[in-house]
């Protein structure tokens, strides 16, 4: 039992649900999952990656993460044979980038209709599935990162025909957004959109109307760089003294604090936190028993929003 006498969720196999439960295309999920990009870290090592993968499932982890540009192919690849054969696993992948090993960067933009139907064939593949539970289109009209430019420029109802397409053709099970403004998110609704991904932390709350938009709407709220900071010029969670001293007050690292906030925020956000290392994996799903008082959130929800929008990889 929690703290208020209500009954701990946990999944079909009674594992208790890290951060509790929560909806996503339909099903049930808990609302801490992984978020498989650092998995990449451990490309000398395909079976510590594999085990992570696996131990992440045992701690009660059914929402995964995932993107074909993620080390190209590899970490699908990891996530195929690590979940064979796990009947409640959920993996959402995205498509609009495609990896590009020999660029300047590991990705390049890949926003054209027959982009993302090759996109999403590419996943199925490295994945070893005939269908993805949910894909993500991954628009860059917002930052942080990578921006649709030129040829890149497409219109939204040509994208969403593609993966409507697809959906109906059983390859994509659900279509979310990523990296989206509130005007798309609204065009995008008759489309049936699950969950929304979008830059979002304690200390860059820019997207905030849109989160309450996707409260109202039904939509998982799924933030990516929850702890902020991931290019340089980002803000930190871990660089708020009001996180250092609710962290000192609850107990737990700065980190979790930044996590647990997310949680308490709103009850539509579901957490995707990556890690190549089993010790901050169990850090992290921690993140979901630490209990944040009234007063605790008062200072939290005090401390100034950054934008982060502006930051660019050059």
């Amino acid at each position: 039992m929690t703290s208020n006498g209500t009954p701990i969720p946990v999944t079909a196999d009674g594992i208790p649900r890290p951060g509790g439960a929560g909806p996503l295309a339909g099903r049930t999920v808990s609302r801490i999952g992984y978020g498989a990009m650092q998995l990449e870290r451990l490309h000398a090592d395909r079976a510590a990656a594999v085990a992570l993968v696996r131990r992440a499932a045992q701690l009660g982890v059914d929402h995964f993460d995932t993107a074909q540009f993620y080390g190209n192919g590899f970490v699908n690849e990891v996530l195929g044979e690590a979940l064979a054969g796990v009947d409640d696993a959920l993996v959402v992948s995205k498509v609009g980038a495609d990896p590009d090993p020999g660029g300047p960067r590991p990705l390049r933009t890949a926003q054209r209709p027959e982009e993302l139907r090759a996109s999403v064939e590419d996943n199925l593949r490295s994945l070893g599935t005939d269908r993805i539970d949910v894909v993500n289109l991954r628009r860059l009209d917002i930052g942080p990162g990578l921006r649709a430019e030129g040829d890149q420029v497409v219109d939204l109802d040509d994208q969403l025909a593609v993966l409507t397409a697809l959906r109906d053709e059983g390859k994509v099970g659900a279509i979310g957004l990523s990296a989206v403004t509130t005007d798309v998110l609204r065009r995008a609704l008759p489309a049936g959109v699950v969950c929304v991904q979008n830059s979002y932390s304690l200390v860059s709350r820019d997207n905030e109307d849109m989160l309450r938009l996707c409260a109202t709407e039904g939509i998982a709220w799924v933030p990516f760089f929850p702890l902020g900071g991931a290019f340089p010029g980002m803000p930190k969670v871990a660089d708020e003294p009001a996180v250092h001293a609710v962290a000192q007050s609850a107990g737990c690292t700065p980190a979790q604090v930044g996590l647990a906030w997310l949680l308490h925020h709103a009850p539509n956000v579901l957490l995707i936190p990556g890690t190549a290392d089993a010790g901050h994996l169990a850090d992290n799903l921690a993140a979901g028993a630490v209990d944040l008082g009234g007063a605790d959130l008062a200072a939290l929800d005090a401390v100034p929003s950054r934008s982060a929008d502006a930051v660019r990889l050059g």
